[in-house]
């Protein structure tokens, strides 16, 4: 177990100990392992079990990481800077948001939104998670204008009838599960996990034509073969997830921002171990099977990969940048200005935008990509355009 990690508390314990015995019980039931990908699905969504599927905080100061708008509004005001931009010319549009977290995003987003004289006709929330759903409602039942509020709706599943608008998620590929493989002597491994004296463990089994497929076009992009003993990760389901999100966006723009990287910078040498990071009370580690249930499990997202389920999906790439380059480009600086209510609140309006620009916390680690059809939205990624890179 990593050294700097905190011991959970009796409760929280047990709640995980109960949750190995029921993975335990997955395992055998399935033929004595499963893939990687079907263990982190559990890990992260099982009913009463997953990591967002229980009901301990999970974001902000007393969870286990902060995401960007829970720094404050300014992230999620300068992104309604943004979309104003697509929506005022939709006319009657609608935003869905994937995972809407605390819902501190749809608060500013509506509110700044409403501030610019533009409501959406709906904003819709796909949240799997039974609690933070029931927190996000309290949250934005408590904060918004009945208004405001009236036009908040919560999806069991996706929109079947054709929309028009914007669809946004802000680290949500990151939680996707991945299947994880690596290369021995030439052929494809995919990696499974297995009950191995009593405790969770990684094991190896030949991978299917479909992985096998996916990584050669990883490596016919790179024009190299990836080493032996290299482990990373792919998210095999990525073109028909985002078939699903996308296919009854009309005209509009998903927009997803995220940690990750090129896929030439995803599958450098350096990286020969993956990109998998798990998070437990703000410190990241490396072991996925520590306190299932307990820990964020989540890897780093290959842009390029989005790019190209984008294009399958029939839709067109409007840009991708850095998230400092995209929140310079839409007005951050404008909403920094703004005058404050006191000193203090100045001082923390300066420390959220420094976290979220400087090279050395969010502004070049997320990354922004815009995924258009029926509109043109290249606008929003004017500055800083890394289209190119992908």
């Amino acid at each position: 177990m990593p050294m700097n990690l905190p011991e959970p508390a009796v409760e929280a314990r047990a709640h995980s100990e109960r949750f190995v015995e029921q993975l335990r019980a997955v395992i055998a039931a399935e033929g004595g392992a499963i893939p990687f990908s079907r263990y982190m699905e559990l890990a992260l969504y099982a009913p009463g079990f997953g990591y967002y599927s229980a009901g301990a905080t999970k974001f902000g100061a007393s969870g286990d990481f902060i995401t960007a708008p829970e720094l404050g509004s300014l992230f999620a005001r300068t992104v309604a800077n943004a979309a104003i931009r697509l929506l005022r010319p939709l006319g009657e549009a609608d935003v869905l948001e994937l995972g809407g977290g605390s819902g501190a995003f749809a608060e500013g987003m509506l509110t700044h939104l409403a501030e610019l004289d533009w409501r959406p006709g709906r904003y819709m929330i796909l949240e799997p998670s039974a609690d933070l759903r029931q927190r996000q409602q309290q949250r934005l039942r408590e904060r918004l204008t009945a208004d405001l509020f009236a036009r908040v709706e919560w999806l069991d599943q996706l929109p079947e009838q054709g929309w028009s608008g914007l669809l946004f998620a802000n680290e949500v590929l990151d939680a996707l599960p991945v299947t994880r493989f690596v290369k021995r002597q030439g052929e494809v491994m995919e990696l499974y996990v297995e009950v191995r004296e009593q405790q969770l463990r990684l094991t190896e089994r030949a991978a299917d034509s479909m992985l096998i497929a996916a990584l050669q076009k990883v490596e016919q992009t790179l024009g190299r073969s990836l080493p032996d003993g290299y482990v990373s990760e792919l998210l095999v389901q990525l073109p028909w997830w985002l078939q699903a999100v996308t296919g009854s966006l009309q005209r509009g723009l998903a927009l997803f921002i995220d940690y990750g990287y090129t896929r030439r910078e995803y599958y450098l040498d350096e990286r020969s171990q993956g990109t998998l990071v798990c998070h437990y009370r703000h410190r990241a580690h490396a072991d996925p099977f520590i306190w299932p249930g307990l820990n964020d499990i989540s890897s780093f997202v290959d842009f390029t990969a989005v790019a190209e389920a984008g294009l399958a999906a029939g839709l067109e790439l409007a840009g991708f940048c850095s998230q400092a380059s995209f929140l310079l480009g839409n007005g951050l600086e404008q909403e920094l200005a703004a005058p404050a209510a006191d000193e203090r609140e100045q001082r923390a309006r300066n420390e959220e935008a420094r976290k979220l620009v400087l090279p050395g916390e969010m502004g070049e680690r997320f990354r922004v990509i815009g995924l258009e059809r029926g509109v043109d939205a290249s606008a929003l990624f004017a500055f800083g355009d890394l289209s190119g890179r992908l």
